[in-house]
């Protein structure tokens, strides 16, 4: 038995039939505010080419909140020095496009270099 995905007791059907302002009520304040403020042109635009395209579109607009048609489709997000594809599913809904794509790396650290420690100081430079 497969169980049908929901975004707070809401199917995608339910969703994507639902205007912003009734779907405002579903999501969090800071995603509430920006559908109440209205979407940007940049935005508006990264919607339509989203609705349209087939293929994964590139965008660098992060701050794009994830709403119930994108659902399903394929995105490349720009991390800062790279595109990172993404696809989106239901449970994105009401988040950001920024959330999914980090702008920094992990740090992990190597070996100690020369000089580092009281026992390297001795050791011969080549």
């Amino acid at each position: 038995m497969v169980k049908e995905m929901k975004y707070r007791g809401k199917t995608l059907e339910e969703l994507q039939s639902m205007g912003y302002a009734e779907l405002a009520k579903f999501l969090p304040a800071r995603a509430r505010r920006t559908l109440n403020r209205g979407l940007t042109e940049k935005q508006k635009k990264l919607l339509a080419k989203i609705k349209v395209s087939k293929k994964p579109v590139r965008t660098h607009c992060r701050d794009m909140l994830i709403l119930p048609e994108m659902i399903d489709k394929s995105l490349m997000i720009y991390s800062g020095n790279k595109y990172t594809q993404i696809n989106l599913n239901i449970e994105m809904v009401g988040r950001y496009l920024g959330e999914f794509v980090l702008t920094r790396k992990e740090v992990t650290h190597k070996a100690p270099g020369v000089g580092a420690t009281k026992g390297t100081r001795s050791a011969s430079m080549k």
